[in-house]
């Protein structure tokens, strides 16, 4: 039997580095503490059921949604792992209301870190698989320490992104722009090891996530490309599978390996959520860039996820992501039979 070696994340990260000799090292570590973080979390969350952290605090977070215990674990363990490390100039988080400065005593670095520290969190209580989403960006001021313009850059600009999905196993998966590459953590010693090297979502799926008591909510381009999917006339013979976790981070993972596609559209018949749910900085933008060097895609239905020009750091978009044939046609059914407003 051939000897299969172990590749650690910090090994992969280092021999991609390899490949840029003008590297210092601080994009390295800045991945390598946010896989420290993941460990971390991956620890509290994997006993939630047996210490007192399930849970509401109490509080309301800036989307006016109650915070769990877990997203304030979460996000607090982020922080505390990345803002002292000289690596970051500004951070934030899906549960701040503002951007995160680095404390004065700490140095300031080239880089931005933005991040849902806890996606899917109410599902906890359920055992449902939850994640971190992260996004990095250069930073781009000219002052000595971060600003909010550092933060509020398109997502094609990203330099990394990525999520760790803390289900029946913890497994980190992050681009750079060169791959799309998985590893999923081994308790017994502590490291993620190289799992799913270069992951490549099909063309085309045969499932679809959505949320779909939100029906009745969507416009009429959605409605009938949802209706479509449950035909049986396809080229397959079948309908598409409907599979919807209510994870984010589940959900876009299963179509990432498998094919598929997720949608969660704005809700054009309530006025509160015209624009859509899920936050472009912390949610859309870093799995619409894993999507894309997977050879998938993301859209807000009109155009890329990574061309929109954030206004704001908790503005929200409607995300449809996964397989590339399948995104294409769901931009076609809106050009079609929807008026853009």
């Amino acid at each position: 039997m051939a000897h299969q070696s172990l590749i650690t994340i910090e090994h992969h990260i280092m021999m991609q580095e390899r490949e840029h000799p003008e590297a210092t090292g601080v994009f390295t570590g800045l991945l390598m503490d946010i896989a420290l973080a993941g460990k971390i979390i991956s620890r509290e969350v994997n006993k939630a059921g047996l210490v007192e952290i399930l849970g509401s605090t109490g509080s309301v977070n800036v989307q006016g949604e109650e915070v769990q215990k877990l997203d304030e674990f979460a996000n607090s363990t982020l922080i505390d792992s990345l803002d002292h490390t000289g690596r970051v100039c500004i951070m934030s988080s899906e549960e701040d209301s503002n951007a995160i400065e680095i404390p004065p005593q700490y140095p300031c670095g080239g880089y931005t870190a933005a991040f849902d520290p806890l996606d899917g969190s109410s599902n906890i209580d359920a055992n449902v698989p939850v994640g971190t989403i992260f996004s990095i960006h250069r930073k781009i001021s000219k002052g000595p320490r971060g600003d909010e313009d550092d933060l509020l850059q398109v997502g094609r600009r990203q330099v990394a992104a990525g999520y760790i999905i803390y289900g029946s196993s913890t497994m980190m998966v992050y681009t750079t722009g060169n791959g799309v590459h998985g590893f999923t953590l081994d308790p017994s010693v502590g490291e993620f090891l190289l799992s799913h090297p270069n992951i490549r979502t099909p063309r085309r799926g045969r499932t679809y996530s959505a949320n779909e008591s939100n029906y009745h909510h969507w416009s009429e381009g959605i409605r009938r490309y949802v209706d479509r999917l449950k035909e049986t006339d396809k080229p397959s013979g079948r309908p598409y599978n409907a599979r919807y976790i209510g994870s984010l981070v589940a959900d876009f993972h299963r179509n990432l390996l498998t094919g598929g596609v997720f949608l969660y559209p704005a809700d054009v018949k309530d006025p509160k959520k015209p624009t859509g749910k899920l936050r472009l900085l912390y949610e859309a933008a870093p799995l619409a860039f894993v999507a894309e060097h997977a050879g998938g895609y993301a859209s807000d239905g009109y155009q890329p996820i990574l061309d929109l020009e954030p206004m704001s750091l908790h503005q929200r978009v409607p995300l449809f992501i996964g397989s590339l044939d399948d995104v294409k046609e769901i931009e076609q059914y809106i050009a079609e039979h929807d008026k853009r407003s």
